[in-house]
């Protein structure tokens, strides 16, 4: 398929072991009718400039959720294609040959180092601000995808660098939905810029994570604690380049439109991303908590970032207290029986917000646990994470030591006493009385503890400047959303379903059984009560 006609062992091996390595993806067939659709049959081998479109990015008039967007952005999207062609398929006389066609797949796409895999999407992001023209500190070593990397980031090249890892994903799953055409929206993921900031900069008072504007950041990250930053906080990132990548050349199949035209029109996604701020999940933060995951709660959250109108971002969503209403009874009547992941999110603010000061400060922190949440006087589940969301995004997975993940109580039923009351609420971490995060039965307020007390997450702070004391703020928002699939939604639909039906069924009496006064429970009850040391006889 498309070998070259040397009859050199040599040339034979390498394409041998090509081939076995883009089968071991399980992507040569895919190959191989792409490479057929793609090629020139006279040279039997793909036209440089057929491979650049096949990657060719371009959307006219993209919607910004940010307060402003870069003017090279644009720039950089219409440089991608070229610059994937460049740096990672080797051309021959006449074009890609087959073999070249197969190694350039692999070093996009094949097994790999996390590593390696990191450091390819950032030769592909150099080469094309290089492209574009623009100025960039990165030095690679070597031609070799594990080569060390020299050089400082700039905040305005990681913004610029999840942007276009963004706009892959986006474009991914228009292709999915047969929307190629769409029109490009842009999250506000300044909490993600932030996390890097904070994370790899070098020490500086002067940094005001509250009010900071992202694109007049100065400050320089080395890009090895970049890359470490990457590895712990967003490891699913170097997905976004070769999910596109084989995408791509899956679309080259069937080529139905144009790939580098896009529409103009934007009012469709404009009226989405407005209805998305109205929730506390929208696209950048969901983006940035899948990009933390691996499994299949990353494509539910997706659901989320690339909903392409407000109802498809609705169906995950179980809770959310400014429309359900507040409290454990209301938020329990709309969660219970979802067995499935869930993602909780609280949005809350300490200061003097009573007084209208300007000194309020507003965060938001998170939680996802594998199973729904069950009404227990003891912490549960087998395990989960925490999130700073924002202003400043952090993820704290589980350290193996503990098992506290999850704490859900609500009032007794059916007890009189109780000798030692639990606390009625929910909780994440800790332990009993010194929660890490604790959430009042009325969702009124939220107690934030030190990392100290907590052997179940790791260590971090789930809002800047928390200190080492319990923190009190004021709940503005909770929202829960399910992350468990059709399938565990329906369940919960079963479950709402029989609980309704034996709700009906205890209303209902039997009028035949107190036709009589004498036999009624009633009168029974008021003799009792009139004269309850009388003798009575049972009746034989």
């Amino acid at each position: 398929m498309g070998a070259s006609s040397s009859t050199d062992q040599k040339v034979t091996t390498e394409q041998r072991e090509a081939e076995s390595l883009a089968a071991s993806t399980g992507a040569l067939p895919m190959l191989q009718k792409s490479f057929s659709r793609l090629a020139d049959p006279q040279t039997n081998a793909v036209p440089i400039r057929t491979l650049q479109q096949c990657f060719c990015l371009t959307y006219e008039n993209p919607v910004c959720e940010a307060p402003e967007m870069p003017n090279s952005f644009p720039a950089l999207l219409d440089n991608l294609g070229s610059s994937i062609v460049d740096l990672l398929f080797v051309p021959e006389e006449g074009g890609v040959s087959w073999i070249e066609f197969v190694r350039g797949y692999n070093k996009c796409c094949g097994r790999m180092s996390a590593t390696m895999s990191l450091n390819t999407l950032l030769r592909v992001y150099a080469a094309t601000v290089a492209k574009a023209g623009l100025p960039l500190k990165l030095e690679f070593e070597s031609d070799d995808a594990d080569c060390k990397i020299n050089g400082p980031l700039l905040a305005n090249d990681v913004l610029m660098l999840l942007w276009l890892c963004w706009t892959m994903s986006w474009n991914v799953r228009m292709l999915r939905i047969s929307k190629a055409k769409a029109n490009l929206c842009l999250p506000e993921i300044s909490h993600l810029v932030l996390s890097a900031v904070t994370s790899c900069a070098e020490v500086n008072s002067g940094l005001n994570v509250w009010h900071c504007d992202v694109l007049g950041l100065e400050v320089q990250l080395p890009v090895g604690k970049f890359l470490t930053w990457a590895f712990k906080t967003v490891p699913s990132l170097p997905d976004c380049f070769t999910q596109f990548v084989h995408a791509r050349l899956q679309h080259s199949l069937n080529p139905e439109e144009d790939e580098c035209a896009s529409s103009s029109s934007s009012v469709g996604d404009i009226s989405s991303t407005k209805a998305c701020h109205s929730k506390l999940l929208t696209r950048g933060r969901a983006w940035a908590i899948s990009l933390t995951l691996r499994s299949t709660m990353s494509e539910e959250i997706s659901r989320v970032c690339f909903a392409s109108d407000d109802d498809a971002s609705d169906a995950n969503l179980l809770y959310q207290s400014s429309l359900h209403g507040r409290g454990l009874n209301r938020f329990w009547s709309n969660i219970q029986g979802y067995g499935g992941p869930l993602l909780m999110l609280v949005s809350a603010s300490t200061g003097d917000a009573h007084e209208g000061s300007t000194n309020v400060r507003k965060w938001i922190i998170g939680s996802v646990m594998q199973n729904g949440f069950e009404n227990r006087d003891l912490f549960y589940g087998s395990s989960g994470s925490l999130y700073a969301i924002s202003p400043v995004f952090h993820v704290f997975s589980s350290t193996g030591k503990e098992k506290n993940f999850v704490y859900s109580h609500l009032h007794p039923t059916g007890k009189i006493y109780e000798p030692h009351k639990k606390p009625v609420g929910i909780a994440f971490g800790g332990t009993m009385g010194n929660e890490r995060i604790f959430v009042d039965e009325d969702f009124s307020r939220v107690t934030i503890r030190h990392h100290a007390i907590d052997k179940t997450y790791q260590p971090g702070s789930l809002f800047p400047d928390q200190g080492f004391l319990p923190v009190e703020a004021l709940i503005s928002e909770v929202e829960v959303w399910g992350l468990g699939g059709r399938g565990s939604k329906e369940l919960q639909n079963s479950y709402k379903k029989r609980e309704e039906l034996f709700t009906e069924q205890r209303r209902k009496v039997d009028l035949k059984t107190f036709a009589s006064w004498d036999d009624s429970p009633e009168k029974m009850m008021m003799d009792m009560v009139s004269d309850p040391n009388a003798v009575r006889r049972e009746d034989r």
